[in-house]
């Protein structure tokens, strides 16, 4: 078999495991149950994001907030979730002899009958901690807002989560010997930003300290899966996410199935009236992209969170834009230079992938009407929770 033709039959076969591994097709009702984050996106007083636009810098008192926030979240609204910090310190270019500690979060919800080593988990990902310079640097969409689309996320699909695991128990079901245990797991990411110049030590200082350490924490013996890092099924990681007009390409083609799955999601959500941003082209363009055009087998890949996990052998969705939006790394990249429309879109969109990937269909719970608080200017975005 010529190497052409083996990297098409690699392409197809994946893809044809789609549905195996990633859950029963949402319906339109389904979609149509995915709320909207609505005012929670509030740049000034909402629930979810506005806490988060602050500066983050590792080993400072606005990420120690950053943390009380995510941690106050998940305590108040989602107490059956597990919370696990991984800890670690390391020196940087930038502060000398000083150990800078850097603290990764971890949120995890899975099925009540099953052992942590026979759960494979879908994991969501994104970085809470933001850059030193600019002084006062807050980093909007690098990454407080893809961090709330991961809050909007886990609340958005607890209640469905639940619903599911009581009708596997009702139907006996309730088997980890008979298939392996899906769950959810979030993480949130230390220290990916540089200090002073990204290199392969000033970087990813919280990633490169979770992967070597999952890579060596072993489950019990004759568990499903042999360490915390093979039992993340698919590695989601949300990065620069909030600007107008994003284009995020599909970067491996061991996972552009999955990424294709995301992108029918956004076009099916467009065309039934979900989504808010009038986008001059999808959010997600590369659903036809033929395996070809991937570079050996891989494609181009950007230094972010999901390389210690890679190279490791994580599969890998990375949803980051290409190319960057044009606050990156400056001063704009603020709350007033969001582009909140497409923020509540990505939440929605990211929402119904994990759903459809958990096997949510039919379990998401009918969205309350939408509450008439706003003006005749400021129409409410479809499907905006009315509960909070």
């Amino acid at each position: 078999m010529r190497a052409s033709e083996a990297l098409l039959w690699t392409f197809g076969t994946l893809s044809s495991f789609a549905s195996a591994i990633a859950g029963t097709t949402l319906t339109d009702d389904d979609l149509r149950n995915i709320p909207s984050p609505g005012s929670d996106f509030d740049i000034k007083d909402g629930k979810l994001l506005a806490p988060i636009l602050i500066p983050r810098v590792p080993g400072t008192p606005g990420q120690v907030k950053a943390q009380e926030h995510l941690v106050s979240f998940f305590k108040t609204n989602l107490p059956g979730w597990e919370q696990t910090w991984h800890n670690s310190t390391s020196r940087t270019p930038a502060t000398g002899d000083a150990e800078v500690p850097f603290n990764n979060l971890i949120f995890r919800r899975d099925p009540p009958w099953a052992r942590a080593g026979d759960v494979g988990r879908l994991t969501l990902v994104a970085h809470y901690d933001s850059k030193l310079t600019p002084e006062g640097f807050i980093g909007a969409t690098d990454s407080a807002a893809p961090c709330a689309m991961l809050l909007h996320a886990a609340r958005s699909l607890d209640a469905a989560l639940q619903a599911r695991w009581k009708a596997a128990e009702d139907a006996g079901e309730a088997d980890t010997s008979l298939e392996p245990a899906a769950g959810l797991q979030i993480l949130f990411l230390d220290g990916e930003e540089a200090f002073a110049q990204w290199t392969d030590d000033d970087s990813l200082y919280g990633a490169r300290a979770l992967a070597a350490h999952w890579e060596q924490d072993f489950h019990a013996s004759m568990s499903t899966y042999r360490t915390s890092l093979s039992s993340i099924s698919l590695f989601v990681l949300l990065d620069l996410l909030g600007a107008e007009n994003p284009s995020i390409p599909s970067y491996f083609m061991t996972t552009h199935w999955a990424y294709r799955k995301m992108a029918v999601l956004e076009k099916r959500m467009r065309d039934l009236g979900l989504l808010e941003a009038k986008a001059r082209r999808p959010f997600l363009p590369d659903a036809d992209k033929d395996a070809a055009r991937f570079r050996g087998g891989f494609g181009g890949t950007v230094q972010d969170d999901h390389v210690p996990f890679m190279q490791r052998g994580v599969e890998i969705l990375h949803m980051i834009p290409s190319p960057f939006p044009h606050v990156w790394h400056t001063m704009d990249d603020d709350g007033e230079h969001l582009h909140l429309p497409t923020t509540r879109d990505w939440a929605k969109i990211v929402t119904a992938f994990a759903a459809e990937w958990l096997d949510l269909t039919g379990k998401l719970p009918p969205l309350a009407p939408a509450k008439e608080k706003r003006t005749k200017k400021e129409a409410a975005p479809a499907g905006e929770r009315a509960d909070l």
